[in-house]
């Protein structure tokens, strides 16, 4: 059925650049209608704005395409079925069947034009007797399948078919569905992503021109639909917009034209408009740059629109700004904090009081800005503090919240878990990294963390887990953060804002306003701690009485409330001060670990964590209860709790060490330990954190693990081959998915911790009789593509070749080869390099290690390692730690092959002498300049260039180093041997000597005879 109609289009002058045919149409074309709704690349619409020109232009050839190809019925009929089952949760073996089919339909090369048909709601789906939720549902679901489908095989796709799709997903932005608008405007972007700007040269202008509506003649919703699209295209390509093309930037032609549509008498269309613009804020770009007086201009006209969203987006503009560019905000301040307070208290829009709040946040950390809020502390923390009050649908969720200890875990409960990052192995005191980033806060026990979708943006990719409430980022969170951030710059002048609040509201009979006073109080700890200190002898036992509060988020916030104060309690002084603060303290949280409500199990948990990490050794006359308390816990928590447990016993482990190998403790915590360990499967979330526990269980039992020893180590040598078996078999066949690294790195680490712990012998009989074989899974691991791995492996390379060297020694030929490919700085990732150096850094420290041995014969190796350690010290990019650790290896390498690296001595001394004298006095210093010392005693000639820096080195090792040193004495008698035999070779020694400071000059004449 084709119905014939006659349009006739104005020609309009062309324009050249980006824009190049938007313009230019043809005078007088006849089209066809074909049955296909809301093709906007044939000019006319269907449905109530039928024979509109909605469209300014397109091809021919796309209008042909369009009519060549048309869906058949029966497989149609058969997709639509899929769809829908797919995402219906009523019958879970449908839904896996659909999906199953919906995978196999993918590998037809039609599938994309269907689904493109689908979701344009083309008019054989009428036919098909779906209901309009059903409709939504089917449309809906064929777009997050279109879009996978073009996120892998779009380059797959012939000209003919993408021309198809792209016609039909830009019919489908005038929907009347906001959700299906949303989606078209997905998978436009995703086209975009894969295929590239120039891939699709008429999108942006077509998109700005129906966004801008000039003509006055486009739908409101094909006005959003657009300006929606192009809000997903700025976010998925921000880069390649602000790309060259030709001479020309399409960044630099499309902000001005997004800031002519903040003017849209549509608040969407100007929501999204200013959101695509903020795209672009961080970024910082020239086109962004050129435009700055233009943006503020808008920003401040649009900061009292009527509409919430419009606001919203104001409000992160300006947050956005202080972090880029501060100078444009600070003359405004003054009127900033009345804007921002003003929509912060907006209770109609708890989005848009969430934007405002995070303003304070961004400024507090800002340490240009911070100060100019000083004047504005009485306008600004009243109105956090009022933030900070559960609101009514909050209170309607937790009042009178039901004691659950004894309930089972929903799935959906358990959040997922990973593996923690190690540190890398240092065998020197430096911090590996350069950039010192913060970490986030936490408030509440909650990482403070944000999801921020554009207006009218769907994550349809989501699982449709919408997470437990309490655990998202809300005003609340972000009030409570920012008068934290606030707090630890300006300090008693905040507590003293706070103050009046906290003493009408602490003893508040409404539980909501107690809660937030105390939340409060904890808000404040860390940078108000004097200011509050002489209010605690009252407070804290006040605090201690609200742990049995009648609503449990009462108890929940005081424990969290009482860790923040940890600090203070475990380093009081006087005994009798301890026992009326600290025991009292820790005595609470732990019993409140037991708490007859999960939530509440979980805050005192994380509270106790912290006091443990405040505490420290302190903890030890308590260990006793602490582990009663924890094995008590091990018998009552359900799954999720479980996970903050085992950091719990860690934390204790680490803190304590070895006081905690009393056989009586050994006796009551182990086998809690392990008849969970035996319970949890080795594919369990729950094994990663419960095999990082066991890692500092093990260190700080040392050879009291033995007994548990055989059955851990097995586990986790059968974690690793079945890991490293799955990682294979997802490579060689794309239908199985790749395994989780954390089940590999978990296990290594505590393969470390083991083989550290116990007695040498006892760790090699381990090693030697494991099955698969040790070395050849670490070789495996070695050469993993996760750095992640890596760096734990190479943790456990060296941890090797100190306890079990004569296992290792076989291996070697096998290992150092990789090791040493390991430390080529060309291999390095530019997206992970910070974590690729933790990787070489801990190659570096295992080859040191390795060197140590006298029997690991690396005399074949010497020359490849030498040349990849000089790469790395002498490339100024390499953080600080990895440079020292690399020195140290070289020397290292020296005490069994100096001889090899006397010949380069020449080309590293002076790099040698500079790097290691910011290093520490440890063992491994030690061992570097016994290396060095016997590599300059075999050419002593070539160090004339830095021989004073090597005097004044001998002077600073004589007065510095600790003779407590095992090898103290070796080092010395090294370094006087070559003094003495300097002092033979230099003419006139006495001058020489005199170039040195005075006080070195005495140091080595009275430690080395000289």
């Amino acid at each position: 059925m084709l119905e014939k109609r006659s349009v006739v289009y104005r020609e309009t002058p062309t324009r050249s650049g980006l824009f190049d045919g938007l313009a230019t149409l043809v005078p007088t074309l006849v089209l066809y209608q074909i049955g296909i709704k809301c093709v906007f690349s044939v000019y006319v619409l269907a449905g109530p704005r039928k024979g509109k020109v909605v469209a300014t232009q397109t091809s021919w050839t796309t209008f042909r395409v369009i009519m060549a190809w048309q869906p058949e019925r029966e497989p149609l009929q058969q997709l639509v079925g899929y769809l829908k089952d797919a995402l219906s949760g009523n019958d879970q073996n449908a839904q896996r069947y659909a999906t199953m089919m919906l995978g196999q339909a993918k590998l037809s090369p039609a599938t994309a034009n269907y689904l493109a048909y689908i979701l344009s709601d083309g008019p054989l789906l009428n036919d098909l007797g779906l209901s309009p939720s059903d409709s939504v549902l089917v449309r809906s679901s064929a777009a997050i399948n279109l879009k996978n489908t073009i996120k892998a095989s779009i380059k797959e796709y012939p000209q003919p078919s993408l021309l198809y799709i792209r016609s039909l997903a830009l019919s489908a932005l005038q929907d009347s569905n906001s959700q299906i608008r949303s989606f078209a405007g997905s998978v436009i972007s995703e086209i975009v992503q894969k295929g590239g700007i120039l891939g699709w040269p008429e999108l942006l202008p077509e998109l700005i021109a129906l966004a801008g509506n000039h003509a006055g003649n486009i739908s409101p919703e094909t006005q959003e639909g657009a300006m929606s699209a192009m809000a997903k295209v700025c976010e998925d390509n921000k880069q390649s917009l602000d790309k060259d093309y030709h001479g020309q930037r399409p960044l630099s032609i499309i902000i001005p034209k997004l800031l002519e549509i903040t003017s849209s008498s549509n608040p969407k269309v100007r929501a999204f408009a200013l959101a695509s613009i903020n795209t672009f804020i961080p970024e910082t770009s020239q086109s962004i740059l050129a435009s700055l007086d233009a943006i503020l201009a808008r920003l401040f006209h649009l900061a009292n629109d009527p509409s919430d969203s419009v606001r919203r987006n104001v409000c992160r503009s300006f947050t956005q700004l202080v972090d880029v560019r501060p100078e444009t905000v600070k003359p405004h301040m003054g009127g900033l904090v009345d804007y921002f307070v003003l929509q912060q208290r907006n209770t109609d829009d708890p989005d848009l009081a969430l934007d405002a709040a995070e303003f304070w946040l961004c400024v507090g950390e800002n340490e240009q800005l911070c100060p100019s809020l000083g004047p504005y502390l009485g306008q600004i923390v009243p109105v956090l503090l009022e933030s900070m009050v559960y609101d009514e649908e909050d209170i309607l969720r937790f009042e009178g919240e039901a004691d659950n200890a004894d309930q089972e875990d929903r799935p959906e409960d358990l959040k997922p878990q990973f593996a923690t990052t190690k540190t890398p192995r240092l065998a020197t005191n430096g911090q590996l990294g350069t950039n010192g980033e913060a970490t986030p806060s936490a408030i509440n026990g909650d990482l403070l963390t944000g999801d921020d979708l554009s207006e009218g943006e769907i994550e349809e990719d989501d699982d449709g887990n919408a997470g437990n409430l309490e655990d998202r980022w809300n005003l609340r969170k972000c009030s409570a953060a920012a008068l934290d951030v606030l707090a630890s710059h300006f300090h008693g002048a905040v507590f003293a804002v706070t103050l009046p609040y906290l003493t009408e509201n602490l003893r508040h009979p409404d539980w909501t306003n107690r809660e937030a006073a105390v939340l409060a109080i904890g808000a404040v700890a860390d940078g108000c701690m004097e200011a509050v200190m002489p209010h605690l002898p009252d407070l804290v036992p006040y605090l201690l009485s609200l742990l049995n509060d009648r609503e449990p988020v009462v108890r929940l916030i005081t424990c969290w409330a009482l860790g923040r104060y940890s600090s203070w309690a475990s380093h009081l002084q006087d005994s009798s001060d301890r026992k009326r603060y600290f025991e009292p303290m820790m005595e609470g949280i732990l019993n409140k670990m037991l708490d007859r409500n999960k939530r509440v199990q979980e805050a005192a948990a994380s509270a106790f964590a912290n006091l443990e990490e405040k505490a420290t050794k302190g903890l030890t006359p308590y260990c006793g209860p602490i582990i009663r308390q924890f094995v008590q816990c091990f018998g009552r928590y359900k799954d999720r709790n479980m996970f903050i447990l085992y950091d719990c016993v860690q934390t204790l482990a680490e803190h304590v060490g070895p006081a905690l190998a009393q056989q009586g403790l050994i006796d009551a915590l182990m086998p809690a330990i392990i008849q969970r360990w035996s319970k949890v499967s080795d594919r369990s979330q729950e094994i990663f954190p419960l095999l990082e526990c066991l890692s500092y269980v093990a260190t700080a039992l040392g050879d009291a693990f033995s007994p548990f020893a055989i059955p851990v180590f097995a586990r986790c040598i059968r974690i690793i081959h079945q890991g490293l078996e799955e990682y294979v078999r997802s490579i060689n066949n794309a239908a199985f998915d790749k395994p989780s690294k954390d089940f590999l790195v978990t296990s290594l680490d505590l393969l470390s911790a083991i083989i550290q712990a116990l007695d040498n012998g006892k760790a090699a009989e381990l090693v030697e009789t494991s099955q698969p074989r040790f070395f050849d899974l670490l070789l495996f691991c070695m050469e993993d593509p996760s750095n992640d791995v890596r760096q734990s492996s190479y943790a456990l390379l060296g941890d090797c070749a100190v306890n079990i060297s004569s296992q290792l020694q076989p291996f070697l030929p096998a290992l150092v080869p990789v090791l040493i490919q390991q430390l080529d700085l060309d291999n390095l990732q530019d997206q992970d390099t910070e974590q690729g150096f933790s990787v070489i850094n801990n190659a570096c420290w295992s080859c040191g290690e390795i060197a140590m041995n006298e029997d690991a014969e690396m005399g074949p190796y010497v020359e490849q390692i030498y040349q990849r350690l000089v790469g790395i010290i002498s490339n100024p990019e390499v953080p600080t730690s990895v440079n020292e650790n690399a020195i140290i290896a070289l020397g290292r390498l020296g005490v069994h092959c100096s001889q090899s690296l006397a010949p380069h001595l020449g080309e590293f001394g002076r790099s040698f002498l500079l790097i290691i004298g910011r290093v520490e006095y440890t063992e491994e210093r030690a061992h570097a300049f016994l290396g060095f010392n016997r590599t300059v005693e075999r050419n002593p000639q070539a160090m004339e260039a830095c021989l004073l820096d090597y005097f004044k080195a001998s002077a600073s090792f004589a007065r510095h180093s600790n003779s407590s040193l095992n090898n103290r004495g070796n080092v010395a008698e090294s370094f006087q041997r070559n003094l003495v035999g300097y002092k033979g070779l230099i003419p006139n020694f006495e001058s020489f000597l005199q170039q040195l400071p005075e006080r070195d000059v005495e140091k080595l004449r009275g430690s080395f005879n000289l």
